[in-house]
């Protein structure tokens, strides 16, 4: 049994030091997500802390069956969509990112890599952001991915594997480089999209 479902059948049990250690367990990765989708910092931080709300809710009143870190993303999600209708915040953008100071709280670590997926995948639709942002900014499974989206696996592998190969010649395009210097300091980003774009060719 993974630690995270341990955890979940003691919260079911009632033990709070549990979902505290759940919810630190999975606080930073929910916060970067939130980074994504919302209109700057302050904004990500109260999304952040919806969607632990929300989730702490609902464990309070029925158990928890299936895979957590899906059903914990699809709330993330919803929760970004609905302040972004509000437009509740409206401090710094993720266009800024890689132009401030380096976070230093739990969650803001890796400003730069996230500033540089963020205009690796600016050009893209909507659903192809979100689909290259779960996979390579939150190392999401396929599986895990089709569940967030609602579709199905064999689409998410089908438009992952289509998006990767526009994404790999745009990184081995020398104006796009230019454009967006960041992409060449971030070799191992850039070597795991180049994997993963072979290993779905050998797929199809």
């Amino acid at each position: 049994m993974t630690r995270e479902k341990k955890l979940i059948r003691k919260i079911e049990y009632g033990d709070r030091e549990a979902l505290g250690e759940l919810i630190e367990m999975y606080y930073p990765d929910i916060l970067r997500y939130c980074r994504f989708h919302t209109f700057g910092r302050v904004c990500a931080e109260d999304a952040a802390q919806e969607t632990f709300l929300k989730v702490v809710r609902y464990m309070d009143v029925r158990s928890f069956r299936g895979e957590f870190r899906p059903f914990l993303y699809k709330i993330a999600q919803n929760t970004c969509i609905d302040l972004a209708r509000k437009r509740c915040c409206n401090d710094d953008g993720l266009e800024d990112l890689e132009w401030e100071i380096p976070y230093l709280e739990t969650g803001f670590g890796k400003a730069e890599e996230d500033a540089w997926l963020h205009q690796l995948i600016s050009r893209l639709e909507p659903e192809i952001q979100e689909l290259v942002l779960l996979r390579f900014g939150q190392d999401l499974t396929l599986g895990e991915i089709a569940e967030v989206m609602g579709i199905p696996m064999r689409t998410v592998q089908s438009k992952l594997r289509t998006t990767l190969k526009r994404l790999k010649t745009d990184l081995t395009d020398t104006n796009v480089k230019k454009e967006a210097g960041t992409y060449e300091t971030d070799g191992t980003k850039t070597l795991g999209i180049f994997s993963e774009s072979e290993n779905l060719e050998r797929r199809f």
